[in-house]
């Protein structure tokens, strides 16, 4: 039986301990797991890996995710795979996802991308409560899956809302709403004929005009050697940090520009090496 009608959920705390980042609290329950944790690099942080074994969201599922970052503490989190979202005639699928950061925690969540398929509704939001001195990095890939007669876009509706309290302050409010049955998403003022839609989201007080000057530069010059086109808004948020926007036609091009942005940050801000999550 699944608390209030969960269909799956997961609650992950990381802190560090002895040098190293670890889960010091991991409780799952439903369609919802994580798999060992991976040590990426030379540094204390700690990767987890998102698992739905269910293989996708139907109508009327519900889940939530829970992940606080202690103090000092690292985590980058992924997930094994595209997140399915199947036709949803007993309402929309919905997913929340609750982040608290604490004092100098960073947080990077870097999934795989969201596959909507013919007559699918798909409801996101995400809470981040952090620090000041806290960073975040959110990013998510929207792609329309296959449908019969090989046309794209058509799913019933994508809504994703992201809300970043800093020290208690609701400083950034990002709201995503794609509705191809009732929305003209040829328009050159909407899609322009594009199918994928990539987004990031970074918060960090040293995020400042010259940094972002840079990573435009950076995802411009990726973003021109793609085999396809692809489109990238690079604007900076009312607190400290970067929301970007990526128009194109595949998952691919969406990814290397924003695993990119993703890359430079982690150099710029922390000395990092590039992620290289390694899923076979």
């Amino acid at each position: 039986m699944i608390k209030q009608g969960l269909t799956g959920e997961l609650d992950l705390r990381i802190e560090r301990r002895a040098g190293k980042d670890i889960a010091t609290r991991q409780y799952h329950q439903g369609a919802l797991r994580v798999l060992r944790p991976h040590y990426l690099d030379n540094t204390a942080q700690v990767c987890y890996t998102v698992v739905n074994p269910g293989g996708g969201y139907l109508g009327a599922d519900r889940y939530r995710i829970g992940i606080e970052v202690g103090e000092q503490a690292s985590l980058l989190l992924t997930t094994q795979s595209a997140t399915k979202i199947y036709r949803t005639p007993q309402g929309e699928a919905q997913s929340q996802l609750n982040i608290e950061l604490g004092a100098h925690a960073v947080l990077e969540y870097l999934p795989d991308q969201l596959i909507a398929y013919r007559d699918a509704s798909y409801r996101q939001e995400t809470i981040v409560r952090m620090q000041d001195s806290s960073s975040l990095v959110l990013c998510e890939i929207i792609t329309p899956g296959w449908s019969p007669d090989g046309q794209p876009f058509r799913y019933h509706r994508i809504r994703m809302r992201t809300e970043v309290h800093v020290d208690g302050n609701l400083m950034v409010l990002d709201n995503l709403l794609v509705e191809p049955q009732d929305q003209d998403v040829e328009s050159l003022l909407y899609l322009q004929g594009f199918t994928h839609v990539g987004m990031l989201l970074a918060v960090d007080s040293r995020i400042d005009t010259t940094m972002v000057a840079g990573l435009r530069e950076d995802a411009y010059a990726v973003a021109a050697q793609q085999d396809e086109p692809v489109h990238v808004g690079i604007s900076m948020t009312a607190t400290s940090g970067l929301s970007v926007r990526t128009l194109g036609t595949s998952t691919e091009s969406a990814s290397t520009v924003l695993l990119c942005i993703v890359n430079s940050l982690r150099q710029r801000l922390r000395a990092q090496e590039p992620v290289e999550l390694r899923k076979y």
